[in-house]
């Protein structure tokens, strides 16, 4: 099977380092200098158990995302795991066509909604896969990649047949001890996911702290819970069954998994990218308004967030 890694940041740089270990053909796609360094020194794994692990070039094609697709690659794929930022999301589905064979699949856990949806413009519904990923991770430089506490993969199809592949990847993703599952449902997984990036990503990225400090500091923690508890509401409203889920226990146990991450928006605030907050608390927001459900407590994180991103203008 040929397993692209569409956006190797940090949690593409997990799925890379781990799935290097089995017998999947391997396609890194990133951009710029992250490219240069995989292309030519290849990966740097810190585990959560302390070991180091390198895995040298030669182990996968590297593509710079802004160049073109290669003949050698493009329509070869059986499945591309997206797993890019969300502002890059329409250049990726791009890429995800391109590279994958007629039936390919994409599989998105990248944060925010929006995403499998544009996937699917490119490639039709019933060839994405809509998955969440609890495993925790910071990138050091480029190239290196500190994973900080291990999780889960889930992943369900946007379509009504399960595509061919499915089976093959989660064995892949097991193999390597990724704590793969297929779902039926993917619209929980999605929802889910949100109401974990909106309970932590903005808060700590404000903040300025990892993820633990959540639990650490008492007022942050009101807050995440706060946060969470409005986006489940509007999900509720929207119709998503969310199912028999304890919100604030669902919030612990990850926060605790990934105590010692950055959380991505953190990452994002402190490299002076732009965030995904768009598709976070301000995607709570526009369906709350959908829903005729107030959401003030997403709408100040959402503009404090964009506030941050804006201050450099104003300094």
């Amino acid at each position: 099977m040929r397993i692209a890694i569409v956006g190797v940041g940090s949690i593409g740089g997990i799925l890379l380092g781990s799935l290097a270990d089995s017998e999947a053909d391997l396609i890194a796609i990133a951009r710029g200098n992250n490219a240069a360094v995989l292309s030519e020194m290849g990966l740097v794994l810190h585990t959560p158990e302390g070991s180091i692990e390198v895995v040298p070039p030669e182990r996968y094609i590297t593509v710079d995302s802004a160049a073109q697709i290669s003949e050698q690659i493009r329509g070869t794929c059986d499945v591309a795991i997206v797993c890019g930022k969300t502002v890059d999301t329409p250049l990726l589905a791009q890429i995800s066509k391109e590279i994958l064979a007629d039936d390919g699949v994409a599989l998105t856990i990248q944060n925010g909604l929006g995403n499998a949806e544009a996937l699917a413009h490119q490639i039709g519904r019933e060839r994405v896969l809509v998955g969440s990923i609890t495993h925790g991770a910071m990138r050091r430089s480029e190239g290196e990649i500190e994973w900080v506490g291990r999780g889960s993969v889930i992943f369900g199809g946007m379509g009504e047949v399960i595509p061919n592949q499915v089976e093959s990847l989660v064995d892949y993703l097991n193999e390597v001890n990724l704590n793969a599952t297929w779902v039926e449902d993917y619209q929980r997984i999605i929802w889910r996911k949100l109401l974990l990036n909106v309970a932590i990503n903005p808060i700590c990225a404000i903040a300025g702290v990892k993820n633990g400090a959540l639990l650490e500091i008492n007022s942050l923690w009101l807050q995440s819970v706060q946060a969470m508890r409005e986006a489940a509401i509007v999900a509720r409203a929207a119709g998503i069954d969310l199912g028999d889920i304890d919100l604030e226990g669902y919030l612990q146990k990850v926060v605790i998994a990934t105590a010692e991450n950055r959380c991505s928006m953190l990452q994002d605030v402190m490299a002076g990218r732009p965030t995904e907050i768009d598709s976070l608390c301000g995607a709570v927001v526009l369906n709350g308004e959908a829903q005729g459900v107030p959401t003030p407590f997403n709408a100040m994180l959402h503009g404090l967030v964009k506030g941050i991103e804006k201050s450099p203008e104003f300094g």
